[in-house]
C-alpha cells in the first residue's frame, strides 16, 4: 500500500490509459447537454480529451466534441463502450442508474463521483436521512406511501406543504405545494398510481435561495466559490447573484465550510452544487444537491480565476484545484430562457445587437432550438471594479444589464424600449 492510499483510502491516481494522438488523459462524461458541452470548452483549454456519451448528434455536446459515443445513460453496454479507454468517467446529470455503476468500478472503471456519493444526489429522501444524520439543517420531511401520509405531515406542520418525487424531476418538474388536504389527495393518488415514488416537506418562509458550490478532488483538496443567490421563476432559475448581497459574512463562511465539509462526509469528487434556503430569520437550510456542475456556478466562466468547468475536469483527473477567486465585485449570470413564441429574427442576429449595444456581455449559447421556457443559453455581466457588492444600486443595475440582454437574446425585444434605429 502507498503513502496515498493510506492517508486517503483510496487508490492511486490513474496515469493510463490517454490519448494517443496527444498523450493526454480521457475524461468520459455522460450526458450530452450543455455541462458538457462547457466542459469540453474547458477540457480543450487544458489539453484533455472529453468524450461524450450522448443520447443523439445533435444534442449541445455531440455537435462540438470530436469523441462522441451515441447512446444511453441507462445502458450498460453504452456506459461500458464509453468508460473503455478513459481515465475517468464523470457525469453532465445524475441520472445514470447507480448499479450500472456499481458494475463499472467492480470492473476497474474510475468514476467520479462514486455511485456512493451520487445517489444522494439522485435519492432525495437517502439525501435527507443522510443530512439529518450529519446534523446539517433541512427542512421537516417525511416519506409517502400513501395519500394519509401527506395529509398527516400537512396537519402537524401546517399548509401548505410540498410533495417532492424521491428521484428526476428539476427545474420546477416533479413538485407540487397542495394548499389543503383536498389538493393533496388529489395529486398524491395520481402520482402513486403512475409509480412514482414520493416523499413531503413543510413548505419553508424564505427570504431567497443560495447555492454554495465547491470542488473536490479524490486527494481531497476542496475549494469554495462565493455563496450565490438565486432568482427562481416558475421554479426555474432565472438569475444568479454572485455574491450574494446582504448575507452576513459568518453566515457565507459558515454555509461554504458546510459544503467543503459535506463533500469530504459523503466522498464527493468534482464540482458539488448545495441549494440552499435562508429563511426569513437568518437560518439556512439545505434544499438539494447536485453532483456536477450547476446552474447556479455558471457565472463563474466569466466571473472568476477558476470556472466551475474547469474545477469539474482539475478534480475528476486529481490535477490540484484552481483559485476562485472573483475577477469583479459583482457577476450577475442571466438565463436566455426561451420566449413564448420564437422571434422571426435569427438568433445570429440578435447576437450581432447585442454585442453592439452590450460589447462587454458574456454570451454562452448552447446549440438548442428555441422552445418556451428552454435554457437556450445564459449571458454573464460582470459589474465595474469600483463597485462594491454591498451597493444595492449598484448590483441592481448591473443584475438589470444582464437581464436585458438574456430576453434580448430570447425575445428580440429590449426591455427599456431601445431602438437601434433611432
Amino acid at each position: 500500500m502507498t503513502r496515498y492510499e493510506a492517508v486517503t483510502g483510496l487508490s492511486p491516481r490513474p496515469t493510463t490509459p490517454r490519448s494517443s494522438s496527444t498523450g493526454m488523459p480521457v475524461v468520459a462524461m455522460i450526458g450530452g447537454g450543455q455541462l458538457a458541452r462547457m466542459t469540453h470548452q474547458a477540457a480543450i483549454a487544458l489539453g484533455q480529451t472529453l468524450r461524450v456519451l450522448s443520447a443523439g448528434a445533435d444534442e449541445p455536446a455531440a455537435q462540438v466534441s470530436a469523441d462522441v459515443v451515441l447512446g444511453h445513460h441507462d445502458d450498460l453496454n453504452a456506459l461500458r463502450t464509453v468508460a473503455t479507454g478513459s481515465n475517468v468517467v464523470t457525469f453532465d446529470h445524475e441520472q445514470v442508474p447507480t448499479e450500472h455503476l456499481e458494475v463499472l468500478v467492480a470492473e476497474g472503471v474510475n468514476v467520479q463521483p462514486p455511485p456512493s456519493a451520487l445517489i444522494y444526489a439522485q435519492d432525495k429522501l437517502k439525501m435527507r436521512r443522510k443530512l439529518g444524520e450529519l446534523g446539517i439543517p433541512i427542512p421537516k420531511f417525511a416519506e409517502v406511501t400513501w395519500v394519509g401520509d401527506v395529509t398527516a405531515f400537512g396537519d402537524a406542520h401546517g399548509w401548505p406543504v410540498v410533495v417532492k418525487s424521491i428521484r428526476g424531476g428539476y427545474d420546477g418538474r416533479g413538485v407540487w405545494m397542495p394548499k389543503d388536504a383536498d389538493e393533496a389527495e388529489s395529486i398524491v393518488a395520481r402520482q402513486l398510481d403512475l409509480g412514482v415514488a414520493l416523499m413531503v416537506e413543510e413548505k419553508v418562509e424564505l427570504r431567497r435561495e443560495l447555492s454554495a458550490m465547491v470542488g473536490r478532488s479524490p486527494f481531497g483538496q476542496g475549494a469554495a466559490w462565493p455563496v450565490v443567490e438565486t432568482v427562481q421563476r416558475d421554479g426555474q432559475c432565472a438569475v444568479v447573484i454572485a455574491p450574494a448581497g446582504s448575507l452576513d459574512d459568518d453566515v457565507a463562511i459558515d454555509a461554504e465550510r458546510m459544503a467543503l465539509g459535506l463533500a469530504a462526509e459523503l466522498g464527493v469528487v468534482g464540482a458539488m452544487a448545495v441549494e440552499l434556503f435562508e429563511t426569513v430569520d437568518g437560518g439556512i437550510l439545505v434544499n438539494e444537491l447536485a453532483m456536477r456542475p450547476h446552474n447556479s456556478g455558471h457565472w463563474s466562466m466569466d466571473g472568476c480565476r477558476t470556472s466551475q468547468f474547469e474545477q469539474h475536469v482539475r478534480a475528476v483527473l486529481d490535477y490540484p484545484l484552481g483559485d476562485t477567486t472573483p475577477l469583479a465585485p459583482v457577476t450577475v449570470m442571466a438565463n436566455i430562457l426561451g420566449a413564448p413564441q420564437a422571434p422571426t429574427m435569427t438568433m445570429d442576429e440578435r447576437l450581432h445587437h447585442l454585442f453592439a449595444r452590450m460589447p462587454d456581455a458574456k454570451v454562452h449559447l448552447y446549440g438548442k432550438s428555441e422552445r418556451e421556457a428552454r435554457k437556450i443559453g445564459h449571458v454573464n455581466v460582470l459589474g465595474a471594479p469600483n463597485g462594491q457588492a454591498s451597493d444595492e444600486a449598484y448590483v441592481a443595475a448591473v443584475r438589470e444589464k444582464a437581464e436585458r440582454a438574456a430576453h434580448w437574446m430570447s425575445h428580440a425585444e429590449w426591455t427599456d424600449g431601445w431602438d437601434p434605429h433611432q
